[in-house]
């Protein structure tokens, strides 16, 4: 029997060819409308810096327009990078959210800077990106969440304190985030559109290792992948074959130009850059919507969880907007006209 699979989506502002970041953050908060009529689960945006074609560098902003947009779609980060940030601040600002927006609200964690070395140390000079201080500022965040937290002249609160928490998620792309999650007893998003040779084993020993709380008695994680679905198989390889290129740009450290699906329509792969093709291609879902309906349930299965996040970066609005609405009609989602 086919698991009952709820799918969300990871939003990065990506900025297109001969756009503006303006249309970009519009096309995200149009995404987030959208995505809710569909019935997609959940929606997160990322936090990027120094990139010229990723708009998306402050999703608490970002968020608190999004949650006015919409009604219902839980909305969250993926994620908050906690080096670059006060995990005071990072507190307030979620409690904030969950007072605009109670019982919607997901507080994605990450460790990575989301960007360049100088980028991080202009958001924290006094960023060590060590584990032990990210662990503490997790732990941090829940003492704040719960009213816990002290300092020798007497207690601090996060405000606006709120009855309702924040979901936390610590997004892992290997088995040391993973072990944190279990270990701090919060939910586990796998990255698997990060590190597509990541194993379900990460799911399997963080589910063992998971330490309940009165607050988190039982583990939950999901699992994210890029996903490119096309009415047609030409269409879907023309997707397939724009993002294969950017992840290309990307191991190459550029992440300051997105070129026209013109430009690289008749690029020839080199024998070097099919290599990376194949080892980049655990991240990535593509096809028509039967193929990719397959493709999403047997990466929950492997994974044994009941819960899928997509990401989609194309050239063109309309195809990905697209691409979204045949994922819910594959999946059997609420359906509106495009």
């Amino acid at each position: 029997m086919e698991r009952d699979i709820k799918i969300g989506i990871l939003d990065q502002s990506v900025v297109r060819t001969n756009a503006t970041p303006r249309a970009a953050v519009q096309e995200t908060i149009d995404t987030a409308i959208f995505a809710e009529d569909l019935g997609f689960h959940r929606f997160w945006i990322s936090e990027h810096h120094n990139s010229k074609f990723i708009a998306g560098s402050t999703p608490e902003v970002l968020l608190a327009r999004l949650g006015a947009e919409t009604s219902n779609i839980r909305l969250g980060s993926g994620g908050i990078m906690l080096p670059n940030h006060s995990a005071f601040k990072v507190a307030e600002n979620f409690r904030m959210l969950e007072a605009l927006y109670p019982g919607r609200i997901d507080l994605g964690m990450g460790r990575a800077p989301g960007g360049d070395q100088t980028s991080a140390n202009l958001l924290n000079p006094s960023n060590t990106f060590q584990e032990e201080d990210y662990i503490n500022q997790i732990q941090h965040i829940n003492q704040f969440f719960k009213d816990d937290a002290r300092v020798n002249s007497g207690a601090i609160y996060a405000v606006p304190q709120v009855e309702t928490t924040p979901q936390q998620w610590i997004l892992s792309s290997s088995g040391g985030s993973a072990k944190i999650a279990a270990d701090l007893g919060l939910n586990l998003a796998v990255a698997k559109f990060i590190n597509g040779s990541i194993s379900p084993s990460v799911v399997e020993t963080y589910r063992k290792n998971f330490i309940a709380t009165e607050d988190k008695p039982e583990p939950k994680a999901l699992v994210s992948s890029f996903v490119m679905c096309g009415e047609t198989e030409e269409e879907a390889n023309q997707m397939r074959k724009y993002i294969d290129y950017i992840l290309l740009q990307f191991d190459k450290g550029n992440y300051q130009e997105l070129p026209a699906f013109e430009d690289i329509r008749n690029h020839n792969f080199t024998s070097f850059e099919k290599q990376r093709l194949h080892y980049n291609a655990g991240r990535l879902i593509s096809g028509t919507p039967d193929r990719v309906r397959e493709k999403i349930s047997a990466l929950a299965k492997d994974f044994d969880v009941d819960e899928v996040i997509i990401s989609t970066i194309s050239f063109d609005r309309d195809l990905r907007f697209r691409s979204f609405e045949l994922v819910a009609e594959a999946f059997n989602m609420i359906n509106v006209e495009v």
